[in-house]
């Protein structure tokens, strides 16, 4: 049996991870070594990737940076989550704003050293991160499409870094060589860039109660559901466009069947979309986006299977 003041410990530790969002980590570090092994370097080895101690500082100086902007995020959102996520408010409750803190600039410091070990310019870009989740939970979050716009974005960005440290490693010359390989990865940064942002959308529909009372300037609050409903639907039909890039100009194996899957799921997300009008219904079409989205980190393995299919391959892929 545990005493009393070891529960309190574990349920500050549950509190923590949930502050955190533990359970996004290990999908975060997942999705990207999968992007470096699969889309951002094909041709080096999958061992020699794994094994990138540069690389593995990189993706770690991500995660906890990750971690630390959920940090920041739950320390100004304590009012209004309250009333949009009561649950889950109260447990994250267990640890103090103090602590919080504490634990915030201490990620903070350390992913910033993991960074510089690596390079001055992982250093630049990861300040630059850092800085820019604190500006957003302070203030771009409040106003309406900009804050959606960077939420998107600074969702986007640790994949940037990884991809920034993939090309330092290209001579000038072989640039050239390199833009079909970079219009692929772009579209594919498009693509997520797109759910993200509509993910953010439908959040705003999802919380509008808790960010009108905290005076959040956001779209359906200002100009109403159904402009932010069709400015969803204008997004969704945007997502055409990137994988029509990767499935008709370049090819990505069997990963085009998720993205089939992808449009006929969507197809029903905007039908379901334009019957909501409930939070219990906006938070259904919340999941679905986010099973879209973390789906789709396990299948850029879809690319070339085979790296699962045989062992050998994994370790001796060229």
């Amino acid at each position: 049996m545990l005493s009393r003041q070891n529960k309190i410990l574990a349920m500050k530790i549950i509190s923590l991870f949930s502050v955190i969002r533990g359970y996004n980590i290990p999908i975060i570090v997942l999705a990207q070594y999968l992007s470096a092994i699969f889309i951002l370097a094909p041709e080096k080895r999958a061992l020699d990737i794994i094994l990138d101690f540069n690389l593995f500082l990189i993706v770690f100086a991500s995660a906890i940076t990750i971690a630390s902007g959920y940090i920041i995020n739950n320390f100004y959102d304590s009012q209004k989550d309250l009333i949009n996520r009561p649950n889950k408010s109260m447990l994250d409750r267990l640890v103090s704003q103090k602590t919080k803190l504490s634990v915030y600039f201490t990620l903070n410091f350390i992913g910033s050293l993991m960074a510089l070990i690596v390079s001055w310019r992982a250093f630049l870009f990861f300040s630059a991160y850092i800085f820019l989740i604190w500006f957003y939970s302070h203030k771009i979050k409040k106003y309406p499409l900009i804050g959606n716009l960077t939420a998107a974005l600074l969702a986007v960005l640790p994949f940037f870094a990884i991809l920034l440290y993939f090309y330092n490693q290209i001579s000038f010359d072989d640039l050239e060589n390199q833009k079909g390989h970079f219009a692929v990865i772009s579209a594919h940064a498009v693509f997520l860039f797109l759910l993200l942002l509509i993910r953010e959308m439908i959040k705003d529909l999802e919380n509008i109660k808790g960010d009108l009372v905290n005076n959040y300037k956001t779209i359906p609050i200002l100009y109403g559901e159904r402009t932010s409903k069709k400015i969803i639907t204008l997004l969704t039909f945007l997502t055409i466009v990137p994988v029509y890039i990767l499935i008709e100009i370049y090819d990505v194996g069997y990963m085009e069947i998720y993205f089939y899957t992808c449009f006929i799921v969507l197809i029903f997300f905007l039908l379901y979309l334009w019957k909501s009008n409930s939070k219990t219904q906006f938070l259904l079409l919340h999941n679905v986006l986010k099973f879209l989205i973390v789906s789709g980190v396990f299948c850029i393995v879809l690319i070339n299977p085979t790296v699962l299919w045989h062992g050998k391959t994994l370790l001796l892929k060229i």
